[in-house]
């Protein structure tokens, strides 16, 4: 993944995309780790991948929409 200082190059659309893939890919991936659970054919190693891939999705969607939420001074 890009380091996050690299979302200050990117522009809005681009980060929205981004955004958007992010989602997705991070649906997929609860989707799939739902679905090894429930089957029980995975092992320990390959979910704690999963699941670790799933936070750093995460935190990536977390930071991109903080870049694109404006800062409101109350």
């Amino acid at each position: 993944m890009n380091a996050p200082s690299d979302l200050s190059m990117k522009t809005e659309e681009v980060l929205r995309v981004e955004l958007e893939v992010f989602r997705r890919e991070h649906a997929d991936l609860n989707e799939a780790i739902d679905a090894l659970q429930s089957e029980g054919r995975a092992d320990v190693l390959t979910l704690q991948r999963l699941k670790r891939k799933k936070l750093q999705l995460k935190d990536r969607i977390r930071l991109i929409e903080d870049r694109l939420t404006p800062d409101i001074i109350a």
